[in-house]
């Protein structure tokens, strides 16, 4: 995390490098500000860019502040905030008869067209479950190969929301997730999923269990706290 001081204030921002062409710069409703550069970009020029982009990046922190969640109850209204990959967007409700019952990812905002206002919360949580559905998938399959020396089959992959646990799995290769799960960043998701995929090898919390998790993640710990304080 880099910062600058502005006036009697500390701007702090995320800095990435890509083979993009130009300088960008975003301020999420998290409040988070993230400077994406092209590759060999001086720190000189982001500082410049940060500088003479502060005034607005205040005025876009103060607004994102009362979006902030002070409460762990949704309503289910224009305004709040709702997780998505680690990311907090502003929901935007709009009721229309066409179209309806549908989610869609515009810039910050989680815009959800519905017929009626009791559906928000039903046609939000069948849109996070789709993207479960695929995101999920995705990530079993990217982290099987690491497994190709062990004898593990995934029989099937299921998405419901549950209570107390990130995910289960049984004996014979049934992994269940947490449909919350996909609010988390996605190194926190792998970690769930590489927490069960080892279960299917080490059904138990031993030594063994262990071992192969430090192998195939040495800092999951960072990344189930993460997972704990982002959904807490």
């Amino acid at each position: 995390m880099k910062s600058i001081a502005y006036g009697n204030q500390q701007i702090e921002f995320e800095l990435n490098f890509s083979s993009r062409k130009t300088l960008g710069l975003t301020v999420y409703p998290d409040q988070t500000v993230v400077v994406n550069a092209p590759l060999g970009t001086e720190y000189e020029n982001v500082e410049k860019k940060v500088k003479a982009k502060a005034r607005w990046i205040l005025k876009q922190l103060r607004q994102f502040e009362k979006y902030l969640p002070h409460t762990k109850i949704k309503e289910f209204v224009s305004g709040e905030t709702h997780l998505y990959l680690g990311r907090q967007y502003l929901l935007k409700v709009v009721k229309e008869s066409r179209n309806a019952d549908q989610v869609k990812l515009k810039g910050r905002y989680l815009l959800t067209r519905v017929k009626n206002k009791n559906r928000v919360e039903a046609t939000l949580n069948e849109w996070y479950r789709a993207k479960a559905s695929i995101h999920f998938q995705n990530i079993v399959e990217d982290l099987l190969p690491e497994f190709e020396n062990h004898d593990l089959k995934v029989k099937e992959l299921k998405i419901r929301e549950m209570k107390k646990r990130w995910g289960s799995c049984t004996k014979d290769g049934v992994i269940t997730l947490n449909l919350h799960l996909i609010k988390a960043p996605k190194r926190c998701i792998q970690y769930v999923i590489l927490h069960e995929l080892c279960h299917l090898i080490y059904y138990k919390h031993d030594a063994n269990f262990y071992r192969l998790l430090n192998s195939m993640m040495p800092n999951w710990k960072r990344w189930k706290e993460k997972l704990e304080i982002t959904l807490a």
